[in-house]
């Protein structure tokens, strides 16, 4: 690298002074000279292809590159290229999100929050200036806590390191509120071997389905009759109960000595919360089940389009127009969810005499060998057993069952559910997107993408495709794309490492902790 420098600087110079020879020519051509030689690469360059050039500078790296553009601005216009800035952010960042990921989330998320509704222009980028912003954003630990279960790990992680039971970190539930959340905060720490003075974390729990009774755990199983009682409701006193419970995670947190937040979403529950310790400011984030859906969709590279989040206990269907949830649009629930596949699965079991020791044994099995048929009664006519060994366990086979636990999804009634299908749900959610008129376009709300790790059985993305081009107007399905989870379980991750991995971040993303002090004089809504 030391040649090419001395090589370039040579061949500049060489330029220079070959226009300016005698000093009797010098005072009237000193200004063409400065502009040949700052327009100029160098006698040894200048007949070399641009093409080449670039590649050259791709084989020197950035750090050198950079060192180049110091010699002329000839050199210093080359080396802006963004061409060559786009390859060393696939190569050199030091990180694995994969270009089309890391292009998304510059384009559309770095002007933070609220999203702008024309997204920046690739012309208007310089790519050179986001590799050494990226650069400098320090690393985060991001932890998606989905109501049955846990991810955790590095921001610049090619995927989560750790996985565990969220309720099982909120220790005994008749503790109080503030106990149960500190140790759940607490053992998180211990886990990541994070200490809170000095490493950056993220955090995603879910908040949306407390319960004003203060117990915190539990999750209410939602039954719903008529599309008109579907609409989750935002009730006075579901308002209430969740600002009490903001209140209690702000006071812990803030507790712990966090000194800022960050929020997506800022009139409803969801929000991200931004923890930054000495000397760099470090992210804290969480999110309820409406934030995990926006995440969801920024991990399938999307800012607008309907998530169906298929929790834990309840699924939520979410349109989300710029990255803020169509809450007057009307957010579905439906009463299932990944503990009542299982469960479901079991009473299948049971009356199959299919003898089993503990729900972890039904559950490895759900994962692991049941699926979403295209066709039920076309199904129920073939052969479909299938076999596996659960470790320490032994070996299963089921048949029918395979497909009959995601039935259930569709007909809820065969699994003693009084509830709308997955698809009518979504039908019915872009019912009311098309009527809403948000915008002129009503292409926003065609692409849906399935959140969760119940999403992730195999054939649902291509069934529920099917069934909503059935249930749907021609116009209305034309152009209908259902998007399976991006990242499998992780989406909601990967949503969030989106975010903290950003140029910008954390930007305007973040609220400072003084002013969240202040909130109640100033009356700030989050």
């Amino acid at each position: 690298m030391a040649t090419l420098l001395r090589k370039v600087w040579e061949s500049v110079s060489a330029r220079s002074s070959s226009t300016s020879h005698s000093p009797l020519q010098l005072t009237s051509s000193s200004a063409t000279s400065s502009d040949s030689s700052d327009s100029s690469l160098g006698p040894c360059f200048d007949s070399v292809p641009l093409d080449i050039l670039l590649q050259i500078l791709r084989l020197v790296g950035p750090k050198d590159a950079i060192k180049l553009g110091c010699v002329s601005r000839a050199w210093r216009s080359l080396v802006s290229d963004n061409r060559l800035w786009i390859y060393f952010l696939q190569y050199y960042q030091g990180h694995d999100d994969p270009w089309d990921s890391v292009f998304f989330a510059e384009l559309n998320l770095r002007s933070g929050y609220p999203l702008q509704t024309f997204p920046s222009r690739t012309g208007e980028l310089s790519f050179m200036r986001i590799y050494g912003q990226r650069a400098q954003v320090s690393g985060s630990v991001i932890i998606d806590g989905g109501s049955g279960y846990c991810k955790f790990g590095w921001s610049k992680y090619a995927c989560p390191s750790g996985r565990s039971a969220t309720f099982l970190e909120f220790g005994n539930i008749e503790s109080p509120m503030y106990a149960r959340l500190r140790h759940f905060f607490g053992t998180i720490y211990s886990r990541m071997q994070v200490k809170p003075s000095a490493q950056p974390i993220v955090l995603s729990i879910p908040i949306c389905h407390y319960d004003a009774s203060d117990n915190w755990a539990s999750m209410v199983n939602i039954q719903f009759l008529t599309s008109s009682e579907l609409i989750s409701p935002d009730t006075d006193s579901a308002k209430a109960s969740r600002r009490q419970l903001k209140d209690a995670i702000h006071t812990v947190l803030f507790d712990m000595n966090v000194p800022a937040v960050c929020a997506v979403n800022q009139p409803y529950v969801e929000m991200l919360l931004s923890l930054h310790y000495s000397f760099c400011l470090n992210t804290m984030t969480f999110a309820s089940d409406s934030l995990q859906a926006t995440l969801a969709l920024f991990a399938a590279r999307r800012t607008s389009g309907i998530v169906v989040n298929i929790g834990f206990q309840v699924t939520s269907v979410v349109p989300i127009l710029n990255g803020k949830v169509m809450r007057k649009v009307g957010v579905e629930v439906i009463g299932l969810g990944a503990l009542k596949l299982t469960g479901y699965l079991k009473e299948l079991m049971q009356q199959n005499n299919i003898n089993f020791e503990s729900l972890y044994t039904v559950r490895t099995l759900k994962e692991n060998l049941c699926y979403v048929a295209a066709d039920y009664k076309t199904e129920l006519s073939k052969d479909t057993r299938a076999s596996m060994e659960v470790p320490a366990v032994g070996w299963f086979t089921l048949s029918k069952e395979r497909f009959q636990t995601g039935e259930i999804l569709f007909q809820p009634r065969i699994g003693g559910v009084r509830a709308m299908g997955l698809h009518q749900a979504v039908a019915l959610c872009m019912d009311h997107c098309h009527a809403a008129e948000l915008t002129c376009d009503d292409t926003w709300f065609k692409t849906i993408v399935l959140s969760g790790g119940t999403a992730c059985l195999p054939g649902l993305a291509e069934r529920l495709e099917k069934e909503l081009h059935e249930t749907l107007s021609p116009s209305l399905a034309n152009g209908l794309r259902v998007i399976p989870p991006p990242h499998g379980p992780d989406t909601a991750w990967f949503g969030a490492k989106f975010i903290s991995n950003l140029s910008t971040f954390p930007g305007t993303w973040c609220i400072r902790k003084k002013q969240f002090r202040r909130k109640s004089r100033a009356n700030i809504m989050w």
